[in-house]
């Protein structure tokens, strides 16, 4: 009996089969990761739908927006309200609107001055909790990095720090505290914050920053045109080390640069890139631009080419400016 001939791939055959394979693959990559970016970004947009929810309410119960705390020597005190008399930053104060009760309440319940060395723990150990609904997910995983601070007044220093990719709007012109020294937010003490000559809360105008109190009403250009919390520029160098001043401190030290942006002529929207240091600006991780929380709620992306003072006036609370929606 003949045997039936064997037919098998020749060598060319093969290499055009592992051809077209490389092909589709190089097709089906970009596809892949465009669908992965869309799906990060729909998070972070979402992150920023619930930190401008929980802005609202603690507008609501407490009659105004969430502080910018007292400044970077300090850290959020439980047992110091909300308001000017909080230390912390707006991140801090909002923990309970976020389902975050239990860690705000770390260290509760021991107020004075000094700080006990037991409650100085506590609140170090808070910050070493990372909160994922900080973090924006094209950026880097909810994760402490390398603690780089050396001194806190009211904390002890913990090794790792959490940190966070939300920044609120201070407004659009830069402030400059350093007229007024340390006065107020270094080398005083908790009964008696209110008898230092503070900076004026004339030089910021937009919705939180150190120890503002700014009520809806206050929003006079209208909630739907004032930028609320937006992404912030970070150098992707330093996502993880902690070596940006502009992440360096921690998500829940009073106001800096870590949790306070500004949008002004100096400061534009950018993207975040290897080597580029900028501080006070906004800018995210995101292709095309970067998402903000308006003060009513809603949340936009906003084109990293935006006009320059359209920028500027949606970062003031009652410039008295007109905004054409469809320029952002």
């Amino acid at each position: 009996m003949r045997r039936p001939p064997l037919h098998g791939f020749t060598l060319v055959e093969l290499l055009v089969v592992i051809t077209i394979i490389g092909i589709l693959i190089g097709l089906l990559l970009p596809a892949v990761q465009s669908a992965r970016e869309a799906a990060r970004r729909l998070q972070c947009q979402n992150h920023l739908k619930q930190l401008g929810l929980a802005c609202s309410l603690h507008e609501s119960q407490h009659g105004f927006l969430p502080s910018g705390g007292w400044g970077s020597g300090w850290m959020g005190d439980p047992d110091q309200g909300f308001g000017r008399s909080q230390p912390g930053s707006w991140l801090f104060s909002i923990l309970p609107f976020i389902e975050q009760t239990s860690v705000f309440n770390l260290g509760a319940g021991q107020p004075g001055w000094p700080v006990p060395s037991d409650k100085q723990a506590a609140l170090a150990t808070r910050n070493e909790i990372p909160i994922s609904v900080f973090y924006c997910p094209s950026r880097r995983r909810p994760a402490t990095t390398p603690c780089v601070r050396s001194w806190w007044y009211n904390a002890s220093v913990p090794e790792m720090l959490n940190r966070n990719d939300y920044a609120a709007n201070a407004g659009s012109l830069l402030a400059n505290t350093k007229p007024y020294g340390n006065s107020g937010y270094m080398n005083t003490n908790y009964n008696s914050h209110d008898s230092f000559a503070w900076p004026p809360v004339t030089l910021w105008n937009g919705v939180s920053f150190m120890r503002s109190e700014i009520t809806v009403a206050d929003i006079r250009d209208g909630t739907s045109n004032t930028y609320l919390i937006g992404e912030k520029y970070l150098d992707p160098l330093h996502y993880f080390t902690g070596q940006s001043a502009g992440d360096d401190e921690g998500a829940f030290n009073g106001y800096n640069a870590d949790q306070y942006r500004f949008a002004t002529a100096g400061y534009p929207p950018v993207p975040d890139r290897d080597g580029y240091n900028v501080l006070w600006a906004f800018g995210s991780a995101h292709q095309g631009g970067l998402n903000v929380c308006l003060c009513d709620g809603s949340v936009r992306t906003i084109s990293y080419s935006i006009d320059v003072d359209v920028h500027q006036r949606l970062a003031g609370r009652a410039d008295g400016q007109v905004i054409d929606a469809s320029q952002f």
